[in-house]
């Protein structure tokens, strides 16, 4: 007799509440096997694959691609013990739940099967209840709104002519019925970008502009209101906290990176796996929070206390089609700089690809911020909270300077400290800030304190 059990959106960790359907992964009447992922979901965080904890007969779904799901909503229902296409029953393994659901954080163990099993017979699946496997027949789920422009039938992912893979671009174009078939992509081989979408949309007026503001006025000609959620909304929220939490002071320095940069290409020239001046720079980070750990810390508000962390865990900033997210290297002090270089490039390419698990991106006890990348040279980096401070470092380029008493062309980088004056008063930053912009300028000063 098969039992019909229901999976509900898990707790998706770090106070996460809500999470979006991005992509289904099985349909009404497969088979799915414990710890299977069945759905693709997005939270503020990260792009996730959701594994259910049953293994059965899927029964129904819940939600359409594009819905929002608040955590303990039911996604879909499972028929644990039916039979299927005349066959033998589905075992009803995982009728107690596998434990752990959350792709990343450890399930119990691989599932015997990853691929989708469907029925034999073309008619769908017989619903289950707990009194009888074949009382009605399963629901249907009405099909998803077709993208404007895509023939009935087919859905916005279908691998047709569209060059498109980001399920946030399909997303943006569908919400503002705009036919991707009409774009010519900027990417490699034709690929729409979010920014190509994005810059069609600048050159349209949205239909929700005719309606009327709340003061009962019209919305202003030429306008667009851009929701302030998921990636973008977490940014602002936690931003905005920071600002109102943490007394900051922001302290800065020039500092002549000539030496930095020779000493990573005698490194890079030796034959041996390349490294990054992200890496080196992170290495600096690390040896100057060992001698100044007030500012790898964070404030216990409650309780009144400034919590000094012995592990390093070290957050950078990176901008991706999602937006700004902040991956972290987990004990990022006991690394060297090829392991730091391993590890970002591991997170770089999991944020542009939108595979960034919520262990990535939480956790961080210190945050390196190179914004040098975007061509600037300085800025008063606002803390990532609850840490305590942040080191900002801005574009490296030649610039006049005294060097061993003559003017020369050197190359020069500012070097900026956001930090917490809570946790520590200005020597402290200051020194901590020094520290960094003697490594920079001689490298072997580094050597001396590992």
């Amino acid at each position: 007799m098969a039992q019909v059990l229901e999976f509900k959106l898990p707790d998706l960790g770090e106070g996460l509440t809500e999470a979006e359907i991005v992509r289904w992964l099985v349909q009404v009447g497969d088979v799915v096997a414990v710890d299977q992922p069945v759905v693709e979901v997005e939270t503020a965080k990260a792009m996730v694959e959701v594994p259910c904890p049953y293994g059965g007969v899927v029964t129904a779904r819940f939600g359409e691609e594009g819905t929002e799901l608040p955590v303990g909503a039911p996604l879909i229902t499972v028929a644990v013990g039916a039979p299927v296409s005349g066959g033998p029953e589905v075992p009803a393994e995982g009728a107690e739940g596998s434990g752990n659901v959350l792709v990343g954080y450890g399930t119990s163990e691989a599932p015997a099967r990853r691929r989708r099993v469907r029925s034999a017979r073309p008619e769908p699946a017989a619903s289950v209840t707990p009194a009888s496997v074949a009382a009605a027949p399963a629901p249907v789920l009405p099909a998803a709104p077709a993208l404007p422009g895509v023939p009935a039938g087919e859905t916005d992912r279908s691998a047709g002519p569209v060059p498109v893979i980001s399920p946030l671009v399909r997303r943006l174009a569908r919400e503002n019925n705009l036919d991707l078939r009409e774009l010519t992509g900027s990417g490699p081989e034709g690929l729409i970008l979010r920014a190509d979408v994005e810059n069609v949309l600048r050159g349209a007026v949205p239909r929700e502009q005719a309606a009327q503001s709340p003061s009962g006025s019209s919305a202003h000609i030429g306008s667009r209101r851009v929701p302030l959620k998921g990636v973008r909304g977490a940014v602002a929220d936690k931003l905005s906290r920071s600002r109102r939490e943490i007394p900051d002071a922001t302290c800065w320095v020039d500092a002549d990176a000539t030496e930095l940069m020779r000493a990573r290409a005698a490194m890079n020239a030796s034959g041996g796996p390349k490294i990054s001046l992200l890496a080196l720079l992170a290495r600096i980070c690390t040896a100057a929070l060992a001698r100044f750990p007030e500012l790898n810390s964070t404030v216990d508000l409650a309780a009144r206390e400034v919590v000094q962390f012995d592990h390093v865990h070290l957050g950078f900033a990176a901008q991706t089609e999602r937006g700004l997210v902040v991956p972290v290297v987990r004990d990022a002090h006991a690394r060297d700089a090829e392991g730091l270089t391993a590890e970002f490039t591991r997170l770089i390419e999991a944020a542009r690809d939108g595979r960034l698990t919520p262990a990535d991106l939480t956790g961080g006890t210190f945050t390196l911020n190179n914004y040098g990348v975007f061509g600037v040279d300085g800025s008063t980096p606002i803390i990532n909270h609850p840490e305590a401070a942040m080191l900002g470092v801005g574009r490296i380029i030649p610039k006049p300077w005294v060097h061993e008493g003559e003017l020369a062309v050197r190359q020069v980088v500012q070097l900026s400290l956001a930090f917490d004056h809570r946790v520590c008063d200005g020597g402290t930053a200051g020194g901590f800030l020094r520290h960094v912009a003697d490594c920079v300028e001689q490298p072997a000063v580094l050597l001396r304190t590992l």
